[in-house]
């Protein structure tokens, strides 16, 4: 295991005993810190941002706490995995509650699905997207390792990225969702790798073993 310490971040929003328990199982060894203290999560090998709930409370919620520019500074240096809400904070802004700032680390926007949601044979979706999905990958990348191409993970979200300078994965749920991203030494996922079976705990234990990488990735080739 090439970390010593992955930091989740806790800032009051969701279900961080799944997260750490996940790491735990497949860590090796690694210490998991769930801690709002910026020395310690600065101080962390690697860092996770989970969350799930509104948009808002979240990034008020990181606000009075400091972390919003600890998770920037976070972004800079080391290994970051965004989970569900924590992924789209990451992004330049949300079109829930009204319309929110995020924290502008990479480029796009959240969206909603809309009230009158339909896949591509005409039937009625509902939201909240909540259930199990296909991901398709769409670049080679260290966090897809040993992880078949088209498998299923577990989505609960009303909103959804759209954010297509740094797709690396996707889903179909009435409209084309970008699932994962990925940029340098970020990496952030719709999804909740957590409660995704073997193929979220193959995606956690990548996450523990990844080096901030030196080199581009690459499309996905046939």
């Amino acid at each position: 295991m090439s970390s010593s310490s992955v930091a989740v971040v806790d800032y009051g929003m969701g279900n961080l005993h799944s997260v750490a328990s996940a790491l735990e199982k497949v860590g090796n060894g690694v210490k998991v810190l769930v801690t709002d203290c910026p020395d310690t999560i600065l101080s962390a090998d690697r860092v996770i941002f989970p969350g799930v709930g509104a948009i808002r409370d979240c990034m008020a919620e990181l606000k009075a706490r400091g972390l919003d520019e600890v998770i920037q500074e976070v972004a800079a240096q080391k290994p970051l995995l965004g989970i569900c809400l924590g992924m789209q904070a990451l992004l330049e802004s949300s079109e829930e509650n009204g319309g929110i700032a995020c924290l502008d680390v990479l480029p796009g926007a959240v969206k909603f699905f809309g009230a009158d949601l339909h896949d591509s044979a005409g039937t009625r979706l509902k939201v909240p997207h909540m259930g199990w999905n296909n991901v398709v990958h769409t670049i080679e990348h260290p966090l897809w390792a040993g992880i078949a191409n088209d498998s299923r993970f577990y989505f609960v979200h009303s909103y959804y990225v759209d954010a297509p300078d740094f797709v690396a994965g996707t889903a179909d749920y009435g409209v084309h969702v970008h699932a994962a991203l990925a940029c340098e030494n970020v990496f952030a996922v719709q999804f909740h790798p957590e409660k995704s079976g073997e193929a979220g705990l193959r995606l956690l234990s990548n996450f523990l073993n990844w080096d901030r990488p030196t080199a581009s990735f690459f499309p996905v080739t046939d």
